[in-house]
Protein backbone atom coordinates (compact mmCIF):
# COMPACT_ATOMS: atom_id res chain seq x y z
CA UNK A 1 0.00 0.00 0.00
CA UNK A 2 3.10 2.51 0.77
CA UNK A 3 4.46 1.60 -2.37
CA UNK A 4 0.72 2.77 -4.54
CA UNK A 5 0.44 5.79 -2.14
CA UNK A 6 4.33 6.65 -3.19
CA UNK A 7 3.56 5.76 -6.94
CA UNK A 8 0.79 8.31 -6.79
CA UNK A 9 2.26 10.88 -5.17
CA UNK A 10 5.62 10.68 -6.58
CA UNK A 11 4.81 13.74 -9.04
CA UNK A 12 3.61 15.50 -6.40
CA UNK A 13 6.92 14.74 -4.20
CA UNK A 14 9.38 16.19 -7.31
CA UNK A 15 7.13 19.23 -7.30
CA UNK A 16 7.95 20.19 -3.42
CA UNK A 17 11.13 18.96 -4.07
CA UNK A 18 11.44 21.33 -7.27
CA UNK A 19 9.54 24.26 -5.69
CA UNK A 20 11.93 24.59 -2.48
CA UNK A 21 14.82 23.96 -4.93
CA UNK A 22 13.56 27.24 -6.59
CA UNK A 23 12.80 29.17 -3.61
CA UNK A 24 16.55 28.32 -2.17
CA UNK A 25 17.98 29.61 -5.59
CA UNK A 26 15.91 32.35 -5.60
CA UNK A 27 17.00 33.60 -1.90
CA UNK A 28 21.06 32.69 -2.64
CA UNK A 29 20.64 34.88 -5.91
CA UNK A 30 19.29 37.92 -3.89
CA UNK A 31 21.93 37.79 -1.65
CA UNK A 32 20.15 36.17 1.08
CA UNK A 33 23.24 33.13 2.03
CA UNK A 34 22.28 32.63 4.99
CA UNK A 35 23.14 28.74 5.27
CA UNK A 36 20.93 27.96 8.86
CA UNK A 37 17.98 29.81 7.52
CA UNK A 38 18.19 27.97 4.70
CA UNK A 39 18.67 24.64 6.25
CA UNK A 40 15.56 25.58 8.72
CA UNK A 41 13.34 26.63 6.02
CA UNK A 42 14.63 23.02 3.93
CA UNK A 43 13.80 20.83 7.17
CA UNK A 44 10.41 22.93 7.82
CA UNK A 45 9.22 22.11 4.14
CA UNK A 46 10.28 18.31 4.53
CA UNK A 47 8.29 18.37 7.88
CA UNK A 48 5.37 19.66 6.39
CA UNK A 49 5.01 17.79 3.01
CA UNK A 50 5.64 14.75 4.96
CA UNK A 51 2.80 15.73 7.38
CA UNK A 52 0.19 15.93 4.94
CA UNK A 53 1.18 13.24 3.06
CA UNK A 54 1.06 11.36 5.93
CA UNK A 55 -2.71 12.33 6.98
CA UNK A 56 -3.47 11.50 3.27
CA UNK A 57 -1.79 8.00 3.49
CA UNK A 58 -4.02 7.35 6.69
CA UNK A 59 -6.86 8.80 5.25
CA UNK A 60 -6.38 6.83 2.21
CA UNK A 61 -5.22 3.32 4.39
CA UNK A 62 -9.16 1.88 4.03
CA UNK A 63 -9.31 2.72 0.37
CA UNK A 64 -5.95 1.25 -0.76
CA UNK A 65 -6.59 -1.71 1.59
CA UNK A 66 -10.24 -2.59 -0.39
CA UNK A 67 -8.66 -2.01 -3.79
CA UNK A 68 -5.95 -3.93 -3.01
CA UNK A 69 -7.36 -6.95 -2.20
CA UNK A 70 -8.55 -9.91 -3.81
CA UNK A 71 -12.68 -9.66 -3.56
CA UNK A 72 -14.14 -12.51 -3.03
CA UNK A 73 -17.62 -11.59 -4.60
CA UNK A 74 -19.39 -8.76 -6.83
CA UNK A 75 -20.84 -7.50 -3.80
CA UNK A 76 -17.48 -5.87 -2.95
CA UNK A 77 -18.18 -2.99 -5.13
CA UNK A 78 -20.75 -2.02 -2.83
CA UNK A 79 -18.53 -1.24 0.17
CA UNK A 80 -18.58 2.94 0.68
CA UNK A 81 -14.70 2.98 1.77
CA UNK A 82 -13.73 6.62 0.41
CA UNK A 83 -13.68 9.51 2.48
CA UNK A 84 -12.25 12.20 -0.18
CA UNK A 85 -14.49 13.79 -2.67
CA UNK A 86 -13.02 11.72 -5.32
CA UNK A 87 -13.31 8.19 -3.84
CA UNK A 88 -16.94 8.84 -3.02
CA UNK A 89 -17.50 9.43 -6.69
CA UNK A 90 -15.75 6.31 -7.61
CA UNK A 91 -17.62 4.30 -4.99
CA UNK A 92 -20.66 6.14 -6.57
CA UNK A 93 -19.55 5.04 -10.23
CA UNK A 94 -18.78 0.97 -8.93
CA UNK A 95 -22.56 0.45 -7.45
CA UNK A 96 -24.24 1.85 -10.66
CA UNK A 97 -21.20 -0.29 -12.82
CA UNK A 98 -22.86 -2.98 -10.51
CA UNK A 99 -26.03 -2.36 -11.49
CA UNK A 100 -25.16 -2.67 -14.85
CA UNK A 101 -23.58 -5.71 -14.17
CA UNK A 102 -26.44 -7.28 -12.03
CA UNK A 103 -28.90 -6.22 -15.19
CA UNK A 104 -26.82 -8.08 -17.79
CA UNK A 105 -26.08 -10.86 -15.52
CA UNK A 106 -29.96 -11.84 -15.02
CA UNK A 107 -30.73 -11.02 -18.82
CA UNK A 108 -28.00 -13.92 -19.34
CA UNK A 109 -29.08 -16.27 -16.75
CA UNK A 110 -33.16 -15.93 -17.33
CA UNK A 111 -31.85 -16.23 -21.23
CA UNK A 112 -30.07 -19.35 -20.77
CA UNK A 113 -32.61 -20.78 -18.47
CA UNK A 114 -35.69 -20.27 -20.79
CA UNK A 115 -33.24 -22.18 -23.56
CA UNK A 116 -32.78 -24.85 -21.12
CA UNK A 117 -36.34 -25.43 -19.89
CA UNK A 118 -37.72 -25.12 -23.65
CA UNK A 119 -34.93 -27.90 -25.02
CA UNK A 120 -36.40 -29.64 -21.96
CA UNK A 121 -39.22 -29.64 -22.99
CA UNK A 122 -38.79 -29.92 -26.76
CA UNK A 123 -36.74 -33.05 -26.71
CA UNK A 124 -39.98 -34.73 -24.17
CA UNK A 125 -42.55 -33.77 -26.70
CA UNK A 126 -40.60 -35.09 -29.31
CA UNK A 127 -40.49 -38.65 -27.59
CA UNK A 128 -44.40 -38.61 -29.21
CA UNK A 129 -43.57 -38.83 -32.99
CA UNK A 130 -40.11 -40.36 -32.63
CA UNK A 131 -42.47 -43.64 -30.83
CA UNK A 132 -45.33 -43.39 -32.80
CA UNK A 133 -42.90 -44.09 -36.24
CA UNK A 134 -41.06 -47.03 -34.08
CA UNK A 135 -44.49 -48.41 -33.47
CA UNK A 136 -45.19 -47.92 -37.43
CA UNK A 137 -41.92 -49.88 -38.09
CA UNK A 138 -43.21 -52.69 -36.01
CA UNK A 139 -46.07 -53.09 -37.62
CA UNK A 140 -45.97 -55.89 -39.51
CA UNK A 141 -48.62 -54.50 -41.93
CA UNK A 142 -47.69 -51.94 -44.93
CA UNK A 143 -46.47 -48.58 -43.48
CA UNK A 144 -48.72 -45.82 -44.11
CA UNK A 145 -46.97 -43.28 -45.52
CA UNK A 146 -49.19 -40.98 -44.80
CA UNK A 147 -49.05 -41.17 -40.99
CA UNK A 148 -44.89 -41.29 -41.39
CA UNK A 149 -45.17 -37.68 -42.89
CA UNK A 150 -47.67 -35.84 -40.51
CA UNK A 151 -45.34 -37.49 -37.52
CA UNK A 152 -42.30 -36.19 -39.58
CA UNK A 153 -43.60 -32.42 -40.65
CA UNK A 154 -44.42 -32.31 -36.49
CA UNK A 155 -40.84 -33.03 -36.14
CA UNK A 156 -39.65 -30.33 -38.69
CA UNK A 157 -42.33 -27.86 -37.11
CA UNK A 158 -40.92 -28.25 -33.66
CA UNK A 159 -37.11 -28.34 -35.06
CA UNK A 160 -38.23 -24.90 -36.59
CA UNK A 161 -38.98 -23.42 -33.76
CA UNK A 162 -35.74 -24.82 -31.84
CA UNK A 163 -33.68 -23.43 -34.05
CA UNK A 164 -35.34 -19.88 -34.58
CA UNK A 165 -35.32 -19.36 -30.92
CA UNK A 166 -31.61 -20.14 -30.53
CA UNK A 167 -31.25 -17.59 -33.42
CA UNK A 168 -33.09 -15.24 -31.27
CA UNK A 169 -30.47 -14.17 -29.39
CA UNK A 170 -28.07 -13.07 -32.24
CA UNK A 171 -31.10 -11.76 -34.18
CA UNK A 172 -29.52 -8.98 -35.84
CA UNK A 173 -26.65 -10.74 -37.43
CA UNK A 174 -29.11 -13.04 -39.18
CA UNK A 175 -31.60 -10.32 -40.34
CA UNK A 176 -32.12 -8.71 -44.09
CA UNK A 177 -35.06 -6.50 -44.86
CA UNK A 178 -36.36 -6.44 -48.29
CA UNK A 179 -39.88 -6.02 -49.86
CA UNK A 180 -42.54 -9.00 -49.01
CA UNK A 181 -45.22 -10.24 -51.13
CA UNK A 182 -47.71 -10.83 -48.43
CA UNK A 183 -50.09 -12.80 -50.64
CA UNK A 184 -47.16 -14.78 -51.77
CA UNK A 185 -45.90 -15.39 -48.56
CA UNK A 186 -49.22 -16.65 -47.27
CA UNK A 187 -49.76 -18.70 -50.30
CA UNK A 188 -46.61 -20.39 -49.84
CA UNK A 189 -47.13 -21.06 -46.44
CA UNK A 190 -50.80 -22.79 -46.33
CA UNK A 191 -49.04 -24.55 -49.14
CA UNK A 192 -46.49 -26.01 -46.55
CA UNK A 193 -49.11 -26.43 -44.22
CA UNK A 194 -52.32 -28.16 -46.32
CA UNK A 195 -51.34 -31.44 -44.82
CA UNK A 196 -52.32 -29.74 -41.32
CA UNK A 197 -55.49 -28.42 -43.12
CA UNK A 198 -56.16 -31.70 -44.61
CA UNK A 199 -56.18 -33.85 -41.67
CA UNK A 200 -57.86 -31.04 -39.49
CA UNK A 201 -60.75 -30.74 -42.45
CA UNK A 202 -60.08 -26.61 -41.68
CA UNK A 203 -59.99 -24.57 -44.89
CA UNK A 204 -57.93 -21.63 -45.25
CA UNK A 205 -59.36 -18.41 -46.88
CA UNK A 206 -56.61 -15.54 -48.33
CA UNK A 207 -58.10 -12.20 -49.28
CA UNK A 208 -54.39 -9.93 -49.61
CA UNK A 209 -54.60 -7.90 -52.47
CA UNK A 210 -51.38 -8.43 -54.76
CA UNK A 211 -50.28 -4.87 -54.34
CA UNK A 212 -49.44 -5.08 -50.91
CA UNK A 213 -45.92 -5.53 -50.00
CA UNK A 214 -44.36 -5.47 -46.49
CA UNK A 215 -40.23 -4.18 -45.39
CA UNK A 216 -39.33 -7.29 -43.34
CA UNK A 217 -36.90 -10.25 -42.64
CA UNK A 218 -38.80 -12.21 -45.36
CA UNK A 219 -37.44 -15.60 -43.51
CA UNK A 220 -38.59 -14.50 -39.88
CA UNK A 221 -41.37 -13.09 -41.05
CA UNK A 222 -42.44 -16.30 -42.65
CA UNK A 223 -42.09 -18.13 -39.49
CA UNK A 224 -43.92 -16.01 -37.83
CA UNK A 225 -47.14 -16.30 -39.92
CA UNK A 226 -46.42 -19.46 -40.18
CA UNK A 227 -46.69 -20.57 -36.39
CA UNK A 228 -49.95 -17.82 -36.44
CA UNK A 229 -51.65 -19.78 -39.13
CA UNK A 230 -50.08 -23.72 -37.14
CA UNK A 231 -51.98 -22.03 -33.97
CA UNK A 232 -55.46 -20.67 -35.80
CA UNK A 233 -55.53 -24.78 -36.80
CA UNK A 234 -53.86 -26.30 -34.09
CA UNK A 235 -57.26 -24.72 -32.01
CA UNK A 236 -59.94 -25.27 -34.54
CA UNK A 237 -61.69 -28.37 -33.13
CA UNK A 238 -64.51 -28.66 -35.29
CA UNK A 239 -64.58 -29.86 -39.06
CA UNK A 240 -65.21 -27.59 -41.84
CA UNK A 241 -64.34 -24.49 -40.11
CA UNK A 242 -62.14 -21.31 -41.62
CA UNK A 243 -59.05 -20.31 -41.23
CA UNK A 244 -59.00 -16.08 -42.52
CA UNK A 245 -55.57 -14.28 -43.76
CA UNK A 246 -56.50 -11.05 -44.69
CA UNK A 247 -54.36 -7.48 -44.71
CA UNK A 248 -55.71 -4.03 -44.98
CA UNK A 249 -54.94 -0.82 -44.97
CA UNK A 250 -55.01 1.09 -41.68
CA UNK A 251 -54.44 4.72 -42.17
CA UNK A 252 -50.55 4.76 -42.73
CA UNK A 253 -50.41 1.38 -42.15
CA UNK A 254 -50.47 -2.01 -43.23
CA UNK A 255 -52.08 -4.84 -41.19
CA UNK A 256 -52.00 -8.43 -41.80
CA UNK A 257 -54.28 -10.39 -40.10
CA UNK A 258 -54.85 -14.56 -39.24
CA UNK A 259 -58.33 -14.88 -38.35
CA UNK A 260 -59.36 -18.71 -36.96
CA UNK A 261 -62.79 -19.60 -35.98
CA UNK A 262 -61.62 -22.10 -33.25
CA UNK A 263 -62.31 -22.17 -29.17
CA UNK A 264 -60.74 -18.62 -28.57
CA UNK A 265 -58.56 -17.38 -25.61
CA UNK A 266 -60.54 -17.08 -22.20
CA UNK A 267 -60.32 -13.36 -20.79
CA UNK A 268 -58.08 -14.74 -17.89
CA UNK A 269 -55.19 -15.82 -20.11
CA UNK A 270 -55.15 -13.25 -22.65
CA UNK A 271 -52.31 -10.65 -21.22
CA UNK A 272 -49.85 -13.88 -20.97
CA UNK A 273 -50.36 -15.45 -23.81
CA UNK A 274 -46.99 -13.97 -25.24
CA UNK A 275 -45.18 -15.39 -22.05
CA UNK A 276 -42.44 -18.37 -22.70
CA UNK A 277 -44.02 -21.32 -21.79
CA UNK A 278 -47.31 -20.44 -20.98
CA UNK A 279 -49.85 -22.64 -22.10
CA UNK A 280 -52.67 -21.58 -20.80
CA UNK A 281 -56.48 -23.06 -20.35
CA UNK A 282 -56.18 -24.09 -24.03
CA UNK A 283 -52.67 -25.38 -23.99
CA UNK A 284 -53.71 -27.80 -21.91
CA UNK A 285 -56.34 -29.48 -24.42
CA UNK A 286 -53.94 -30.35 -26.69
CA UNK A 287 -49.93 -32.38 -26.19
CA UNK A 288 -48.24 -30.23 -28.49
CA UNK A 289 -48.52 -26.83 -26.43
CA UNK A 290 -45.20 -25.40 -25.80
CA UNK A 291 -45.94 -22.13 -24.99
CA UNK A 292 -43.44 -20.89 -26.85
CA UNK A 293 -45.03 -20.04 -30.39
CA UNK A 294 -46.66 -16.65 -29.56
CA UNK A 295 -43.46 -15.94 -27.56
CA UNK A 296 -41.43 -16.03 -30.43
CA UNK A 297 -43.62 -14.24 -32.63
CA UNK A 298 -44.13 -11.26 -30.25
CA UNK A 299 -40.17 -11.14 -29.73
CA UNK A 300 -39.55 -11.38 -33.71
CA UNK A 301 -41.63 -8.25 -34.25
CA UNK A 302 -41.07 -6.27 -31.48
CA UNK A 303 -37.07 -6.65 -33.20
CA UNK A 304 -38.61 -5.98 -36.91
CA UNK A 305 -40.28 -3.18 -35.64
CA UNK A 306 -43.58 -4.44 -36.32
CA UNK A 307 -46.78 -4.40 -33.95
CA UNK A 308 -48.07 -7.70 -32.56
CA UNK A 309 -51.72 -7.79 -31.11
CA UNK A 310 -54.40 -10.58 -30.02
CA UNK A 311 -58.31 -10.26 -30.04
CA UNK A 312 -60.17 -13.07 -29.05
CA UNK A 313 -63.46 -14.28 -27.75
CA UNK A 314 -64.06 -17.68 -26.14
CA UNK A 315 -66.36 -19.71 -28.75
CA UNK A 316 -65.97 -17.23 -31.38
CA UNK A 317 -62.45 -17.61 -32.60
CA UNK A 318 -59.55 -15.20 -32.30
CA UNK A 319 -57.78 -12.58 -34.79
CA UNK A 320 -53.73 -11.96 -34.54
CA UNK A 321 -52.34 -9.03 -35.98
CA UNK A 322 -49.31 -7.44 -37.65
CA UNK A 323 -49.12 -4.25 -38.10
CA UNK A 324 -46.29 -3.20 -40.81
CA UNK A 325 -45.22 0.68 -42.15
CA UNK A 326 -47.04 1.08 -45.09
CA UNK A 327 -44.72 2.74 -47.48
CA UNK A 328 -44.57 0.46 -50.38
CA UNK A 329 -48.19 0.04 -50.26
CA UNK A 330 -48.27 3.83 -50.99
CA UNK A 331 -45.97 3.44 -53.85
CA UNK A 332 -47.87 1.00 -55.28
CA UNK A 333 -51.29 2.38 -55.49
CA UNK A 334 -49.55 5.91 -56.47
CA UNK A 335 -48.53 3.55 -59.61
CA UNK A 336 -51.73 1.93 -60.02
CA UNK A 337 -53.34 5.30 -59.88
CA UNK A 338 -51.09 6.87 -62.86
CA UNK A 339 -51.23 3.58 -64.69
Amino acid sequence: MVRLFLKEHAAYIVFQAVLVSFIMILYWLDGFRNLDTAVYSFVISILLTGAFLGTRYIKRHRYYKKIMETPAAMEHMLQKDGRSPEQLQVDLYLQKLYKVYQNEAQALYASQNRHLQFMNQWVHQMKTPISVIQLMLQNPEELDKKSVEEEISRLKASLDTVLMNARLDTFEQDMQIEQVNLQSLATEIISENKRLFISKRVYPVVDVDAQFHAATDRKWMKFVLGQLITNAVKYTFEENKKVHITAACLESHLQLSVRDEGIGIPATDMARVTKAFFTGENGRKTVESTGMGLYIAKEVCGKLGHQLSIDSAVGQGTTVSILFANQETVIQEEKNAIS
